[in-house]
């Protein structure tokens, strides 16, 4: 089945396309992959209605705006690469998170955790023509779970060895990671978020080049940096870091609040960029050392996402994680800038067979369900 896959994170960058062919899940092609950059308007449009106040004709409109830009996308990607339209089965379409909130809050004298991505999938069928699954975390919440990571299903199929304990870690706006013991089976693996990704790092060299920038290329900001080593131990001390998993994170954990209290200790931003990206290895580092070395052995980090592009941050993970074999998704065949998208591609896949593919051992649901909405073609 050849099914495509589109993602757009909490990193704002832009929208991540991939068409792959799917034999079987142990089998997975990836006959093309692209993105394409959120233009400024839209990343600006985006950030006004996540996790703020703001109007709800703002988020109406832009649900039915990104279906547009996700189709153009696909369009583009399948023209660039000779590839027909209608040779695509299935679109998987995780949308835009503009909240998340795994535990509980209060409304109305009712207590509910809620997550929402908009992007409507009705619109993105209609205009591809293409049977769409869409709104992936929704059945895992009210199953119980946290709604996320839902990628540890595919990290499972992919990665798992019978010998070599891994850690398939993901560094995008927020990092997160898959724990899969030697020969585990589906309900021994574990993941969740381990803090900031890119998201810190990437706003604050916004902030430093009036939004020329988007984010630090290849770690150049953080290498002229100095780590405030205290400042790190301060944010070190969220209880987030220690809280058991599953848990989630995201721009309502390290947005605009979080990035406005670290100018306000008015380091040079240089410092600033370099402490944020120590942070994120950081807190990965301690996530494995807490919560994953104590139920099973390390032998291999298998990282893919954009952080894996600055050089800083890898070889502070590096140095934090000794001993661990340190490879790329690039190794196993996906390339580490499509892997999410693949990943969407391949949970569409699943739920158009009427397989569950949440792991609860992973975001703590009740039970295994089948996830995401289908809009038929």
């Amino acid at each position: 089945m050849r099914v495509a896959g589109i993602m757009s994170g909490t990193s704002l960058d832009g929208i991540d396309v991939a068409v792959v062919d799917i034999p079987r899940l142990s089998g997975i092609e990836v006959v093309a992959h692209g993105t394409t950059p959120y233009p400024k308007a839209v990343r600006e449009a985006i950030l006004a209605v996540s996790n703020t106040d703001c109007h709800t004709s703002s988020i109406s409109r832009l649900h039915f705006l990104l279906p547009e830009l996700y189709a153009k996308a696909l369009r583009d990607l399948c023209l660039r690469n000779e590839i027909p339209l209608d040779s695509i089965e299935l679109i998987g379409c995780h949308g835009q998170t503009i909240f998340h909130e795994d535990t509980p809050a209060e409304i109305a004298r009712h207590r509910v955790a809620s997550t929402l991505q908009i992007g409507d999938g009705s619109v993105l069928a209609e205009r591809t023509g293409i049977t769409v699954v869409s709104d992936f975390r929704t059945r895992d919440m009210a199953a119980g779970g946290k709604g996320a990571p839902l990628v540890p299903y595919v990290d499972f199929a992919l990665f798992r060895h019978k010998t070599r304990g891994r850690v398939a870690l993901n560094i995008g706006g927020i990092a997160n990671l898959t724990a899969i013991p030697a020969g585990a089976m589906p309900d021994e693996v574990i993941a969740f978020d381990t803090g900031p990704g890119n998201m810190v790092m990437d706003q604050l060299v916004s902030h430093a080049t009036q939004g020329r920038l988007g984010y630090d290329k290849g770690g150049r900001m953080a290498s002229q940096g100095e780590i405030s080593n205290e400042l790190v131990d301060r944010l070190l001390d969220d209880p987030y870091y220690a809280r058991k998993p599953p848990k989630s994170a995201g721009r309502e954990q390290y947005g605009s609040e979080f990035v406005t209290m670290l100018l306000e200790t008015k380091l040079p931003i240089a410092d600033l960029v370099a402490t944020a990206t120590y942070l994120t290895a950081s807190t990965i580092a301690r996530a494995i050392d807490r919560f994953v070395r104590p139920r099973q052995s390390v032998e291999d980090l298998i990282v893919c996402g954009g952080g894996l592009h600055n050089r800083v941050l890898m070889g502070h993970l590096a140095k934090l994680l000794s001993g661990v074999e340190i490879s790329t998704s690039a190794d196993f065949g996906i390339d580490p800038d499509a892997k999410e998208a693949v990943a969407f591609a391949v949970l569409a896949h699943e739920t158009a067979r009427g397989r569950a593919s949440n792991l609860p051992s992973a975001t703590g649901a009740k039970r295994p369900v089948i996830l995401g909405k289908i809009s038929p073609a």
